[in-house]
């Protein structure tokens, strides 16, 4: 998934200590409805409908994973995110915030009747 522009900034202001941490008081998973695709500028997602929930317990975590990855895991409720989900990316806040990453994807339409666990796996990667 690539990281926006925000993203690549927050990357170098950790090494500083100054930032909002997406750890599992501040970490989101955002899914929205937009079709827009990816640009780097982007600081939230794109849909009318969106929507952004906190960490399961125990997320975002490295274990079990490479060393380079990162696991980020919400649980969407039966009243969370009842819309086409074509988009998501990843907060430090519930609202506003710094949008890490964010794609374009058609995951599927929630309805009411369901609950949905949504993982996101970000690896790093040297180019």
């Amino acid at each position: 998934m690539p990281l926006t522009n925000a993203g690549r900034d927050y990357l170098a202001q950790v090494i500083f200590s100054n930032v909002t941490k997406f750890d599992n008081a501040n970490a989101y998973i955002g899914v929205g409805d937009g079709t827009t695709a990816f640009a780097k500028t982007q600081t939230d997602l794109t849909g009318t409908n969106k929507f952004r929930k906190g960490m399961v317990s125990g997320f975002p975590n490295q274990t079990g994973v490479d060393p380079n990855q990162v696991v980020f895991k919400s649980s969407f409720s039966t009243s969370d995110a009842n819309f086409t989900w074509q988009e998501y990316g990843i907060f430090n806040a519930s609202t506003g915030g710094t949008m890490l990453c964010r794609k374009q994807e058609n995951i599927g339409s929630k309805t009411s009747q369901q609950v949905w666990d949504f993982t996101v796996t970000l690896t790093f990667n040297n180019p």
